[in-house]
């Protein structure tokens, strides 16, 4: 194999609303944190058992900064898509400590908000995604780069028609 990947997914409900600071450069950061769960049922007692891990978010993409920053809120189900990264920091007693986060950077990684719980029960899915075309996110219409759920999803009716049939390739 020629190279190695990097890459989390992660599908799970925000512990809190997003903490947002700024860089020197006044570029924005994001922290979230994300639970994921498991169950299962224990085969002695029958009983059954819950873990919950939590997953810190960074996100350095100012776009998807904007989305978290608007939209985001405790409780909320969302995708998250980066990579994993560990940092090194010292404490206040000057102790090494590190830190593994699941890292979104300027032109890589994915947020979706999977409901929208707290939000009057609208449902749906509201995507966003800051990887391969550079910072056009929202430039040309309100409508390009994210889309909402419910669509066109059943039949494959609609999406038919936008396709180009001189694709040359």
């Amino acid at each position: 194999m020629a190279g190695s990947v990097n890459k989390v997914i992660l599908v799970g409900n925000l512990g809190a609303d997003p903490e947002i600071r700024r860089l020197n450069s006044g570029d924005p950061v994001v922290n979230i944190r994300v639970a994921t769960s498991e169950s299962w049922r224990d085969k002695n007692s029958g009983e059954r058992k819950e873990k919950t891990e939590w997953h810190n978010v960074v996100i350095f993409n100012d776009n998807l900064a904007k989305v978290a920053e608007q939209y985001l809120k405790k409780g909320m189900k969302v995708y998250v898509e980066g990579q994993l990264q560990t940092r090194k920091w010292q404490d206040q007693t000057g102790q090494d400590r590190y830190t593994t986060e699941v890292v979104l950077q300027k032109f890589r990684g994915e947020l979706q908000m999977l409901d929208a719980r707290g939000q009057g029960g609208e449902g749906g899915q509201v995507g966003y995604s800051g990887g391969g075309r550079g910072s056009d996110f929202g430039q040309s219409s309100p409508n390009e780069g994210y889309s909402r759920g419910g669509g066109n999803r059943g039949g494959g009716g609609g999406a038919s028609r936008e396709l180009d049939d001189e694709i040359p390739f």
